[in-house]
């Protein structure tokens, strides 16, 4: 019996020591098996963020870029070309827009430029139109207060932060992959063009009304004439602004010289040259240097400077902002503030897509409440420093052919003054200063529709083609 215990607890030992054997045994396979599970997954995560890391961003990407440059030869590219661009241009310059985004696909799919040729050339017809434009619009006077249609204070205020934003938006256009350009381009303008819509919507409902009221308001007073051919002008303090003794009936055309501002004017040009000679000696420094950094931080003293000193004389009512009537005589801090963020995001935007930053600047003045007309000016008066410089720019950099740009300059100045003089003809027949913002909106959307489909087409070549579709390295672009 003695024996048998002896045997039996010897068995059960065996047999215990042998469950705890396998046991381990099992515990040890399957935390090899989890432990060789979690390391693959380790493996495959850390695969699929090095593929997405080198997607967005491989630091030696980058190739020698090849402009195409067609020959100028008279034939169907050259006359398609021109119809859309002349349509363009003076869309663009009622709308107070600038046209690039009808200008950039016309140069690239009819007549046959690359991508970075054609954005030269657009802000060569983009020069060209603004310039006719603010000629014609420097004759002309505020249609409800005496002063010019070019609020000079209020493009002070906004026009060198717009150029600040414009040279970040061109670093941002070469680190940013075509792809996110497109998206940024297409949701933008998709925004701003509804916008406007509906900003011109809402001012065809007040002109509807401001008529009934007008034809009551001469039938009260025993008159026949009712006028609803004049263009009554619409703003958010139109109500409670005292209006022309003739609803809509513009005051004579003037002088240059007696409508131009001159203080104002001398700041703008100041901002001009210097960032002009800032923009010239960086191009002749080497990318990512030291002296390529200071000159580019400099361009931030002279901004902020002459916008501060403009916006410390709206602030203090020195200067004021005569277009938004009495909200423009007490602007605060925040509204200053705002206004300027506008500008910089407006031309980083437009920096970004190889715009003048019309499309938002158009909105934009809008919704602060200025009539129309003078949203138009005043944004097509900032895009002509801009757009100006750029093309100098180019220039110097030889990035566009003289002869082509000199020729699409000629048909965008045309076609602005054709567009100036026959929208002003067809507001006065209509009686409509809203058929501005309607112009404004097509434009903005035409353009969503022509750069978006084309960033879009050459996206899918892209994939196909399997080429780099990540971030670009601005030291070695």
């Amino acid at each position: 019996m003695a024996e048998f215990r002896t045997r039996f607890s010897h068995g059960f030992v065996g047999l215990f020591i042998q469950v705890l054997a396998f046991v381990l045994l099992f515990v040890f396979v399957t935390g090899e098996m989890n432990l060789k599970d979690e390391v693959e997954e380790i493996r495959i995560g850390s695969n699929y963020f090095t593929s997405l890391r080198n997607f967005l961003w491989n630091e030696n990407a980058g190739s020698v870029y090849e402009h195409v440059w067609p020959d100028m030869e008279f034939g169907w590219r050259i006359v398609v070309g021109s119809t859309i661009g002349f349509l363009g241009a003076a869309l663009g310059s009622v709308g107070g827009v600038g046209g690039g985004g009808i200008f950039v696909p016309m140069l690239t799919l009819i007549v046959g430029f690359d991508a970075k040729s054609a954005a030269p050339i657009s802000k060569c017809m983009i020069m060209g139109a603004s310039v006719s434009t603010v000629y014609f619009n420097l004759k002309r006077r505020h249609p409800t207060s005496d002063m010019p249609i070019i609020d000079y204070n209020l493009a002070l205020l906004i026009q060198p932060m717009l150029m600040l934003g414009i040279s970040i938006g061109v670093a941002f256009s070469v680190i940013f992959a075509d792809w996110m350009v497109t998206l940024l381009l297409i949701s933008i303008f998709v925004g701003t063009s509804t916008m406007a819509l509906f900003k011109g919507v809402e001012n065809w409902k007040k002109e509807t009304i401001l008529k009934k009221e007008t034809a009551n308001l001469l039938e009260l007073n025993g008159s026949q004439e009712v006028l609803l051919n004049k263009p009554l002008l619409s703003s958010p303090s139109l109500f409670g602004q005292k209006m022309l003794d003739v609803p809509g009936e513009e005051v004579e055309e003037v002088t240059v010289l007696e409508n131009v501002q001159w203080r104002e004017l001398g700041l703008l040009v100041f901002v001009w040259v210097a960032f002009l000679v800032l923009q010239i000696a960086k191009n002749n420094t080497v990318t990512c240097s030291v002296w390529y950094w200071i000159l580019n931080l400099m361009q931030i003293p002279v901004s902020v400077g002459v916008t501060l000193y403009e916006a410390v004389s709206l602030y203090k009512g020195t200067a004021v902002i005569s277009s938004k009537g009495a909200e423009g005589m007490d602007l605060k801090v925040h509204q200053l503030i705002t206004y300027c963020f506008f500008g910089v995001l407006a031309g980083t935007v437009g920096g970004i897509l190889g715009l003048g930053g019309g499309f938002i600047l158009g909105p934009l003045f809008l919704e602060l409440g200025i009539p129309p007309q003078v949203s138009s000016a005043t944004a097509t008066f900032a895009m002509t420093f801009s757009s100006s410089m750029s093309v100098v720019e180019y220039h110097l950099l030889h990035r566009f052919p003289v002869p082509f740009a000199l020729y699409f300059m000629v048909v965008a100045i045309l076609a602005a003054l054709v567009g100036q003089h026959a929208v002003r003809k067809l507001i006065n027949f209509l009686g409509r200063t809203s058929l501005i913002i309607f112009i404004l909106a097509f434009t903005i959307f035409m353009s969503a529709i022509f750069l978006g489909g084309t960033g879009i087409a050459n996206i899918v070549v892209k994939i196909h083609q399997e080429e780099y579709m990540g971030f670009e390295n601005l030291c070695k672009a």
